[in-house]
């Protein structure tokens, strides 16, 4: 087996708190604009129209950027629920995807992992984005990489392959570190090694996505725990 030189990264769940943070902003901008709403269930029903959102742009002739779907997908769930929100409180929320909170372990559990690899995000979130949601939550890699560079989203192999391609790696090379079984599965038929971590407060039910069967996975409970089992 080829030697472990680089670790890409998911960021929605694996290392930021997508859910108590947009619950957060989505409160504030009720009371802002005097509008009463169940802010939770938003924000769950506006995560869930995210696969089905990227699906449709991987479909489309010319790339958009996570900023464009997300107000589009931001639209439809508030129309749903009958909430008429002002566009200014709209955009602070597509906003809001660049201030999310990092996991209690997140910046010590990257460090520590920077110190025997090279670190990446691998990230449906574009390049602009990410590197604002790296400064606000005050964690490091070595660089930051998007599915933007291949013009696409996860999990398109695209993604995967110019991932390890721009680090100077062959795919068997690279680690892929997620909380979701199917960034794994989509990487590792590229060649790229599995790494899950449970998140159980991902969605708030304090139950973790159960992770893939696939061979030469490693499970950690948290960033730290893989750092161990990686030797960092």
């Amino acid at each position: 087996m080829a030697e472990l030189r680089a670790l890409v990264f998911d960021v929605f769940g694996t290392l930021v708190d997508w859910r108590s943070s947009l619950v957060t902003s989505a409160t504030e901008a009720g009371l802002r604009a005097g509008v009463d709403a169940d802010w939770a269930a938003v924000v769950d029903d506006w995560r869930r129209a995210y696969p089905p959102a990227l699906e449709r742009a991987r479909k489309e002739p010319a790339w958009r950027d996570l900023d464009a779907l997300q107000r589009e997908t931001l639209d439809d769930v508030l129309t749903r629920y009958g909430i008429d929100l002002p566009a200014a409180d709209r955009e602070v929320l597509v906003q809001a995807w660049r201030r999310l909170r990092p996991w209690p372990d997140t910046v010590a559990g990257m460090e520590r992992l920077r110190s025997g690899f090279v670190t990446a995000t691998l990230s449906n979130g574009h390049v602009a984005l990410l590197v604002d949601l790296v400064r606000f939550g005050g964690w490091r890699v070595d660089a930051v990489l998007s599915a933007e560079l291949a013009a696409s989203y996860k999990p398109d192999p695209a993604v995967y392959l110019r991932g390890a391609q721009l680090l100077g790696c062959a795919p068997e090379e690279v680690g892929m570190v997620a909380a979701h079984a199917g960034d794994l599965e989509a990487a590792a038929a590229v060649g790229l090694r599995p790494l899950f971590v449970r998140r159980p407060d991902e969605w708030g039910t304090g139950v973790p996505e159960d992770p893939p069967d696939l061979p030469g996975l490693v499970v950690a409970d948290d960033l730290d725990d893989l750092a161990a089992q990686l030797g960092c």
